[in-house]
């Protein structure tokens, strides 16, 4: 498995993280991300130019960075693309995901340019911002009405939103700015003023 600074992170951070994404999608998570991150799989961090990957092409890197961006955004805290999560992604399609899986991926990478192309006559990196954001908002809406297909394979936004979710919250970033990582075990404070916790912990 790829290695990266959060390699002292212990197990239970990455099924708390889990946890919290299966909350906010409001489902339950593939198993095959669910395995991979179990596994300790993980953004590469390295120089921009050290790193290649190795299930996207270099454009789809930049797709799914796009994406994820709008997914997550930088606000006061780091967005995804700060926390690579494009990497983590590609590390769980490289690693984790069965060709089938990543192939469905791939397939609704180019379906989702394809899109782009007609909605707004260029590639979806060439549309404005807020063009980018009708096609995902499209594809968000057409994949909250498959949610209770069940028999169905998950929607290609889905496996992307889950992807990034959890790229994010399992990355330094994620921990450690974005729900404020505390060590375990940690100093134990009885009595702590709510305005002092603000976001939400995660151990």
């Amino acid at each position: 498995m790829t290695q990266s600074s959060n390699d002292a992170q212990p197990v239970i951070d990455r099924r708390e993280a889990l946890r919290r994404v299966t909350l906010l999608l409001g489902g339950a998570v593939s198993a095959s991300t669910v395995a991979g991150v179990l596994a300790g799989c993980e953004a590469r961090r390295t120089p921009d130019g050290a790193w290649t990957p190795r299930a996207l092409s270099s454009e789809q890197v930049e797709l799914v960075a796009a994406v994820a961006e709008h997914i997550l955004p930088e606000t006061d805290t780091p967005g995804a693309r700060a926390a690579l999560v494009h990497r983590f992604i590609d590390a769980m399609l490289a690693e984790s995901y069965p060709a089938e899986e990543r192939q469905r991926f791939l397939t609704g990478l180019g379906d989702m340019d394809a899109r782009a192309q007609r909605s707004c006559g260029r590639a979806f990196l060439r549309c404005a911002t807020q063009e980018q954001r009708a096609v995902l908002d499209q594809l968000d809406h057409e994949a909250f009405a498959a949610a209770g297909d069940h028999a169905a394979a998950p929607p290609f936004f889905r496996t992307m939103k889950e992807l990034t979710l959890v790229g994010y919250y399992t990355s330094e970033i994620g921990a450690t700015r974005e729900l404020r990582h505390a060590p375990v075990p940690g100093r134990f404070e009885g009595c702590v003023p709510l305005d002092r916790i603000g976001r939400a912990w995660a151990v």
